[in-house]
């Protein structure tokens, strides 16, 4: 009987080491800390050169775009890709890196299990989460994030400076998250419309339209049907009427209160390029001197270069260039 026992122990000792166990951040080099913000969790991971992690630094804040995206996306071959969109090492020296999840998404998971554009889906709904589609909006991560970055300063390892940089709906979040926190000393302001998505989501819908303007008026009665129920919270399919009018609320408003060192890049080719040139004309109005414009000339939205008939040119990657950008320009600042 207890030689039975000890077999059977034995067997279980072997199942359980052969299973295989979940990955951790710290797999990847990442410290994985939790702090909270109203009754949600909020996870934030920090990349530190190794080595270095309680070395005292200044703080760079990465604000990633939208959709539900983990941070830690697996390969086939079980390797990550970028949790950044550049190099890291550029930034390592001077600065911890820090990046925050998305509400009720998980920080891994493997590319295969994602939709096509990396989005996770609740494996019970088949959708975006609904905790995360009804917190999808400018107020909650800009306020989450000012939580985010007070948790942070309290570190011993984080310095006076506070960088924070967003790409995209990030960039939108980033402007409302300068505005709203005193411990943001420097801000960069990544391709996002400085008029908003409304403006942007115009803007393509009349490249396209036909000759009486059909679509665009449409999408002017919905923009009014919109706006007088902005605050509806009503998950509409993967979005939210609050979402949707958070974010088309122009960043311009919150870029022009700011008084700290501003930098604003963006790619020529991308759809929202005149509005940049907007911005850069009414910085230059208000007389604010406080702003840097870095326009990459024939780069498209996420920076990479354009080929022939317009089509965009995946090998000619930019984004190190702009990150390399990015240092210099905090050198100076």
């Amino acid at each position: 009987m207890r030689k039975a026992l000890i077999l059977f122990h034995l067997s279980w000792l072997v199942m359980f080491q052969a299973r295989p166990q979940a990955r951790q951040p710290e797999d990847f080099g990442f410290r994985h800390l939790q702090t909270r913000f109203q009754k949600d969790t909020v996870d934030i991971l920090v990349l530190s050169r190794q080595g270095e992690e309680k070395v005292k630094k200044p703080l760079f804040l990465f604000i990633q775009g939208s959709l539900p995206k983990p941070l830690i996306l697996i390969n086939e071959n079980g390797k990550p890709y970028m949790v950044f969109p550049f190099n890291a090492d550029i930034l390592l020296e001077d600065y911890h890196l820090a990046i925050i999840g998305k509400p009720y998404v998980p920080l891994i998971r493997a590319a295969s299990t994602l939709r096509r554009d990396m989005a996770y889906l609740d494996p019970q709904t088949g959708t975006f989460p609904q905790e995360y589609i009804q917190r999808d909006n400018l107020s909650y991560y800009a306020h989450r994030n000012k939580a985010a970055v007070k948790y942070l300063k309290r570190q011993d390892w984080v310095g006076d400076k506070v960088v924070v940089a967003g790409h995209s709906e990030g960039a939108a979040v980033a402007a409302k998250l300068a505005e709203v926190s005193k411990d943001v000393t420097h801000l960069i302001f990544s391709s996002t419309n400085p008029l908003g998505r409304m403006a942007t989501t115009l803007s393509q819908i009349r490249q396209q339209d036909d000759s009486l303007g059909t679509a665009a008026e449409e999408q002017f009665r919905f923009w009014e049907e919109l706006v007088r129920d902005h605050g509806n919270n009503e998950v509409k399919g993967e979005v939210t009427y609050k979402s949707i009018y958070s974010f088309s609320q122009p960043p311009m408003a919150s870029l022009l209160k700011l008084s700290i060192p501003v930098l604003v890049a963006y790619g020529t080719e991308d759809t929202a390029a005149p509005f940049f040139d907007y911005l850069r004309l009414e910085v230059m109005r208000e007389k604010k001197d406080n702003f840097t414009f870095t326009p990459y000339v024939g780069r498209e939205h996420n920076f990479f270069g354009m080929g022939r008939n317009d089509e965009v040119n995946y090998d000619d990657f930019g984004w190190d260039m702009v990150a390399a950008d990015w240092r210099a320009w905090l050198e100076k600042e």
